[in-house]
Formats: structure tokens, C-alpha cells, sequence
């Protein structure tokens, strides 16, 4: 007689967060990028904010080559990693300080793996593609000569945070539950990209 097979491995539980900020370009600045301007500079939103194939409405990617397209529509960026970094700097680093699209909490975007699918409220579905990699247009807007060195030390922390596309557009708002749909358990995290 031929053993039953042993069940299926339960799947972890569901990974879940929160959004706490999303967040949209408040103006343009004037750099020193190719492009002549930078759209860092983003703040939260009150209310509901649509989200389409390049990102949230009322967003700017100023260099969709670097910073955008459908690969990069979202760049979110974790509570946690925002408050190591505010008491390093000795500052309020609000939502939207990193350039960030969704501020979240209750999950690490730098630990997350590529194909990991976040299901934001009640229609969004993103996917982490993989991590930001900070340039001289993010040290300016730090301090310039206030932060020195500060693309090597944001790289030398590694709490870089996740570019993501969108599979499903719809609305999301600050409150928004975060469940995650894993990838499979050998897909490379975000952080296992920006160090190879």
C-alpha cells in the first residue's frame, strides 16, 4: 500500500503594512540634472489619489529615464527607515522627504523580493521591480555641503527603498491596508539587487 502524501507546507502568513503618506510633487526645482529641474520634492495628499501605468495623478517623473517609466511608477519608502534616517540628520523627515510615492509602515520595501505583489486598499496592485539608487540630484536636496558624502552613506545603509509598477490601477489613500502576494522564496530582494 503506497503511503499518503505528506500535505502541503501551510504558506506563510500574509505580510501586511500600511500606508501612512501618498505623496505627489509639490513644484518643480530648478538642478543641475540633464533634465534642468527635479521632482523630489513631493508632499502628501489629503483624500483619495488615482493611480495609472506611470504612477499617482499629479505626479512628475522629470527624468523618466532615471527615475520613472513603468518599471519605476511608484518608489515607496518605509516609516522605519524614514526615522533612522531623521535621527541621523538631527531633523523631521516628513512624507515625501525621499521622493517617495508611499510612505509605508508595517513593511520593509529594501527587504522585499522582485515579483512581490502589493495589494494597496482595494484595487492597486503594484509590483517591486527593484531599488532606488540614490544620485547627486538626492545629495542636493539633502544639503549639499551641510550632508557631505551623503550618497555613500545612504548606499553604505542600504535602506534604499522599492521602485514598483502597476498591474492594477485605482485609488489609494493614506490608511490603506498593504497585503503582499510573496514571490517565489528564491527571487533576490530589493537590497540583494542594489548590493550585486
Amino acid at each position: 500500500m503506497t503511503p499518503e502524501p505528506a500535505p502541503p507546507a501551510p504558506a506563510p502568513p500574509a505580510v501586511t503594512g500600511t500606508v501612512v503618506a501618498a505623496c505627489v510633487v509639490h513644484a518643480l526645482r530648478p538642478d543641475e540634472s540633464p533634465e534642468g529641474v527635479t521632482a523630489i520634492d513631493k508632499r502628501p495628499v489629503e483624500g483619495p489619489v488615482r493611480v495609472g501605468a506611470y504612477g499617482l495623478r499629479g505626479d512628475v517623473q522629470a527624468s523618466r529615464r532615471h527615475h520613472g517609466g513603468l518599471d519605476k511608477a511608484v518608489y515607496a519608502y518605509g516609516e522605519g527607515d524614514a526615522r533612522h534616517w531623521a535621527d541621523e540628520l538631527g531633523r523631521e523627515l516628513p512624507p515625501g522627504w525621499f521622493g517617495e510615492n508611499l510612505r509605508v509602515a508595517g513593511l520593509d520595501p529594501t527587504t522585499a523580493r522582485i515579483g512581490d505583489r502589493w495589494h494597496v486598499g482595494a484595487h492597486v496592485v503594484l509590483e517591486v521591480t527593484g531599488p532606488r539608487r540614490p544620485c547627486a540630484t538626492f545629495a542636493r536636496w539633502v544639503g549639499g555641503a551641510d550632508e557631505r558624502g551623503w550618497v555613500r552613506r545612504f548606499t553604505e545603509a542600504g535602506r534604499v527603498g522599492a521602485y514598483l509598477r502597476v498591474v492594477q490601477g485605482g485609488d489609494v489613500t493614506a490608511g490603506d491596508r498593504v497585503v503582499v502576494e510573496p514571490a517565489p522564496q528564491d527571487a533576490p530582494t530589493v537590497e540583494d539587487v542594489f548590493r550585486g
